[in-house]
């Protein structure tokens, strides 16, 4: 006597019964289906395949190699059973399979494997909605110099594999309920048949049996159910208290931290009061017991004091954060017939037209470039993720985000006069040190190297090509930009997309972002496609719309990546990946991802108050002309045509900018004439180049990685900003 209901209970026993192992074979269920195709072929055998909340099919099991003809994602469909054999599933839009199985057993062992996989899937999605990371495999924080302890790493793995058994024990006790319930209606439907004696009194046997089994389930239900109910709840307990040991364990490495390095300046300080009443004690032997005692300290993480110690200790190391400035002069409403100037200027490059600054924005093409790091705390999670393919993400998001502060500014920033500098020193507050500088003209070039406290390193050289079209300007970067990433030697490059400003005659300014990016991890092999769609009127997409996809050296999947430049990126797990489907067309197939729900990767900062009248800047760049002590003599901040614009003084601003281009002028014509007059003395042209100018703080080599000409910072500009030392500067204000 075995019906459907008691083979799905001797399914389910053999299926907890026996140990899980950790391989994809678990969680696999296979094996051939009828699926209906047409009204004309009728139902087709088919090769069926679960695994991960996934169930695909193919036409024959050769074709699971290459060729999927289609996938539901188990975790929001719905399965139904239409009679003995057949049964439905249904993701509640255009995939609806109807299946048929070669008997009834066969059709249950489906339904009570699918009906599993479902309840897991479910699960791991309402898990991954709770979750608070934007990736799984840090759902705990880890303590400085914890490292991921075996004992907290044993605790954390008893708590998953606990959570996992009661799930499958709910499920488990789920089915039972079901199945058991069905059991009975059918009883009572054959309770109401009339039948002769002796089969009479064997019915009556079977029906007394099956409700000692009802009472039996019932009572093992209820046990089940109390047992879940604690379990749960010491699992969350668990949890929690884990992660509050946990925190609980940060804070107090942060206290003993901060502690022993208020004890360091404490002594330093009571050593220098103390040191002029030690008679004949030389200045040499109090420096060494001074550095004595900075040597013997326990080596401590470099993070900022609380604030409270600033009023106690008044010392250099602890001085305030410098509060910097929010607004900048409103824009003037100066008029300006533009096509009288851009008419002679049509297929030129841009970059060799003298432009009044009417057209500019005051900051500099530097302070521009310095403006990709408006969100390099990007780059800082980057630098923490342990998976390569997690810190591509985050890689790409970075590429992204560098566009954000471009949407309104249509503004043309300075062109950096030869030997012109930036820095941009935000240690204290982001960890971060930037430094730019002018190292071409014509062309003009750009080189740029930031060094992070928190693991990584960018630099790039910046090439910029402009064309005037007529009804547009097109603006083209060239050059590669590098991060590394210390920690794991991860060593990425990519370049920029071009930009077009539209309505140069006629109507409102607006840019746009077009192109493709690759994203190229030279360590690992791992690949990020970005594609920048252009604004087209009569797409349906949204505008500034960017796509990318994430994949290992192998070319397999395993994150997606869409947003827009301007807004957001988001970010989704690939669970399963195929090419087109059985009634695909003729010619190239796209690909289909099965992904996990989107995660945000970045999203935009809002623009401060008033800025549509104060260039559209944002928050960072209103600081970046601030003027600041200390810094180079050739730093934009004390380029003097750019502070009259901010100022709002544009006829003034016109003047010094003329006066500045002639000077340069007047520097290159010197330096062509030493450079002939080496070529005379040397009788061979060879090896002396036509303009002898030689960059400051970056010298130029070829680079290892693309093999182009770049300059790379040699090292020494903070040196000689902290000796306030700047011998070799080029005069060029």
């Amino acid at each position: 006597f075995e019906t459907p209901q008691v083979s799905t209970l001797i399914f389910w026993g053999r299926v907890m019964s026996e140990p899980k192992n950790p391989t994809p074979a678990a969680d696999t269920y296979k094996g051939w289906v009828f699926k209906w195709t047409n009204y004309i072929k009728g139902y087709q055998r088919r090769w069926f395949v679960l695994s991960n909340g996934l169930l695909s099919y193919y036409r024959t099991q050769a074709e699971m190699g290459h060729t999927c003809r289609g996938t539901i994602n188990l975790a929001t469909a719905t399965i139904t059973v239409d009679d003995a054999c057949n049964f439905v599933i249904s993701n509640g839009g255009a995939q609806t399979y109807h299946l048929k199985a070669s008997c009834e057993v066969e059709r249950q062992r489906w339904i009570t494997a699918l009906e599993l996989a479902k309840a897991k899937a479910a699960r791991l999605q309402a898990e991954s909605d709770d979750s608070g990371d934007d990736f799984p495999s840090s759902s705990l924080p880890v303590a400085p110099g914890q490292g991921g302890g075996s004992q907290n790493s044993e605790v954390q793995a008893a708590l998953r594999t606990l959570g996992s058994k009661v799930e499958d024990l709910s499920t488990c006790n789920d089915l039972i309920s079901k199945h058991g319930s069905a059991l009975q209606r059918s009883l009572s439907e054959l309770d109401n048949l009339r039948l002769p004696g002796e089969a009479g009194d064997k019915f009556r046997q079977v029906t007394e049996r099956a409700t000692l089994f009802r009472i039996t389930s019932n009572a093992m239900i209820n046990a089940c159910r109390d047992f879940l109910a604690l379990a749960q709840a010491h699992n969350k307990r668990w949890q929690k208290a884990l992660l509050a040991e946990r925190e609980q364990r940060v804070r107090l490495e942060e206290a003993l931290e901060q502690l022993a390095k208020q004890h360091n300046h404490l002594e330093r300080a009571f050593r220098g009061a103390t040191g002029p009443g030690k008679g004949e004690a030389s200045d040499e032997d109090d420096d060494n017991e001074f550095f004595d005692a900075v040597e013997e300290a326990p080596e401590f993480i470099t993070v900022p004091a609380d604030p409270q110690f600033h009023k106690s200790l008044p010392s250099q190391d602890l001085v305030p954060l410098k509060k910097r400035r929010t607004r900048i002069p409103d824009k003037p409403n100066y008029s300006l017939n533009l096509w009288s100037i851009m008419k002679n200027c049509i297929g030129k490059d841009l970059s060799k037209i003298p432009m009044p600054v009417n057209f500019n924005e005051p900051i500099s093409m530097l302070q521009r470039l310095s403006e990709d790091l408006e969100y390099h705390e990007l780059l800082d999670k980057a630098a923490k993720c342990h998976s390569s393919l997690e810190q591509m993400c985050y890689v790409a998001a970075f590429c992204v985000s560098a566009y954000s502060t471009t949407v309104y500014r249509t503004g043309k920033p300075f062109n950096p006069l030869l030997g012109e500098t930036f820095e941009l020193d935000r240690r204290r507050e982001s960890g971060y040190r930037s430094l730019c500088e002018q190292v071409s003209h014509h062309p003009p070039a750009a080189a740029h190297h930031v060094i992070s406290e928190r693991g990584w390193t960018l630099r790039q050289e910046i090439t910029v090509a402009s064309k005037f079209r007529g009804k547009y300007l097109s603006i083209m970067p060239l050059g590669t930009i590098h991060a590394v990433f210390a920690k794991s030697n991860n060593h990425y490059t990519w370049k920029k997309v071009t930009t077009t400003v539209h309505n140069i005659i006629v109507g409102k300014l607006w840019i746009d972002q077009s192109g493709e990016i690759d994203v190229v991890n030279h360590t690992t092999g791992d690949r990020c496609h970005l594609k920048f769609a252009p604004y087209s009127y009569f797409s349906r997409d949204i505008a500034r719309k960017v796509t990318g996809v994430v994949m290992d050296k192998d070319g397999k999947a395993h994150y997606v990546l869409s947003g827009t430049w301007d807004e957001k990126m988001e970010f989704s797990r690939v669970m399963q990946s195929s090419r087109g489907g059985e009634n695909g067309t003729e010619g190239k197939q796209k690909t289909v991802y099965q992904t996990l729900k989107a995660r945000e990767l970045w999203k935009r900062n809002p623009l401060p108050d008033g800025a549509e009248s104060m260039y559209f800047f944002t928050a960072l760049a209103l600081t970046l002309n601030e003027p600041e002590e200390g810094v180079a003599p050739t730093d934009s901040r004390r380029r003097p045509d750019q502070r009259l614009m901010e100022d709002g003084r544009w006829d003034e601003a016109n003047s010094e900018k003329q006066r500045l281009e002639e000077k340069q002028r007047s520097a290159r014509r010197e330096r062509e004439r030493e450079a002939a007059s080496q070529r005379a003395s040397s009788q061979s042209e060879e090896g002396v180049p036509h303009d002898n100018y030689k960059s400051r703080w970056f010298d130029r080599c070829e680079d290892q990685i693309t093999g182009e000409q770049i300059h790379i910072y040699n090292g020494g500009y903070w040196e000689a900003k902290e000796l306030g030392s700047w011998e070799g500067c080029p005069d060029i204000f």
